[in-house]
């Protein structure tokens, strides 16, 4: 919603500006200079970019129109999950998980967290570190090096995501020129045409860098922008999770465990003490 209500405000400013200074809104349309700027940057897109990049490009697009990130109720939710597997863990040992992280989707106990429960990368990279508790490894300095190394791959991927989306809004306003120049190109083609004529066609080239630095600055760049902030939140969200496992490495108990982990959290995301130690204090043994 809020993707469309931006997309919706830009246009309506741009349109509205032009229009009340007594522009002409058929001059802008000029679907040809469309076709020129958006297949040529789609077209350079591919070429610049490996397969994983092109295929992560529509998930990544839709997450930017639902607006989907992590709130506060999100994060108490995570929080409360790891009390709950730490808790079960301490009273009956790490055995016990091994049903539920083996087949995360029918467990009883992650279904009670429906929306971490739809977070596929948070809940693959929590069973995976299970897992690996649950066949022996306790090392903390080892675990938590390795955890590091896997946040910073899903940045390094996060990375090349955004940077293909700055690059396509980088060179829009370069493609918008290429617009703008074909369409002198065919002007000059006419210029033994009269002045009203004329005056269309250079009016209709000029379009093409309206359109390249409309494009760039008021719809791709905002939108690569938006999709950087929610791989930032998806590593906050993940960072959580590391630090209540390394707590729980620790040896310390689940409420000190999760209070490190709470720590972590942005502070406009984070809840506060009481409201983890209430949500925490019903915790039956699972």
């Amino acid at each position: 919603m809020k993707l469309f209500i931006g997309v919706f405000l830009v246009i309506v400013s741009v349109l509205l500006g032009y229009t009340a200074s007594g522009g002409h809104l058929n001059v802008l349309w000029q679907p040809f200079e469309f076709v020129i700027i958006l297949g040529a940057a789609t077209g350079a897109f591919i070429i610049g970019n490996p397969t994983s990049v092109l295929s992560a490009m529509l998930p990544n697009f839709k997450r930017a129109i639902s607006g989907a990130t992590y709130s506060k109720k999100d994060y108490l939710e995570l929080l409360v999950l790891l009390f709950t597997l730490i808790k079960a863990v301490k009273s009956k040992g790490m055995l016990f998980l091994d049903p539920h992280i083996d087949k995360p989707e029918e467990s009883s106990m992650f279904q009670k967290f429906p929306k971490f429960l739809k977070d596929e990368k948070a809940v693959s990279f929590l069973c995976d570190y299970l897992r690996l508790l649950s066949m022996g490894s306790e090392n903390p300095q080892q675990m938590e090096s390795i955890m590091d190394e896997e946040l910073e791959s899903l940045e390094q991927e996060s990375h090349l995501i955004i940077s293909a989306f700055q690059n396509m809004a980088d060179g829009m306003p370069a493609l918008g020129i290429v617009a703008a120049v074909l369409g002198v190109i065919h002007t000059m083609g006419s210029i033994s045409q009269p002045p009203e004529i004329l005056g269309k066609l250079i009016g209709g080239a000029l379009v093409g860098t309206f359109l390249g630095v409309l494009l760039s600055y008021g719809f791709v760049g905002p939108i690569g922008n938006f999709i950087k902030t929610l791989h930032d939140a998806e590593k906050s969200y993940l960072s959580c999770l590391k630090t209540g496992i390394n707590s729980y490495l620790g040896g310390y108990p689940p409420l000190i465990a999760v209070e490190y982990a709470r720590k972590t959290i942005e502070p406009h995301h984070r809840p506060t003490f009481a409201e983890l130690e209430k949500a925490v204090s019903n915790i039956k043994d699972v």
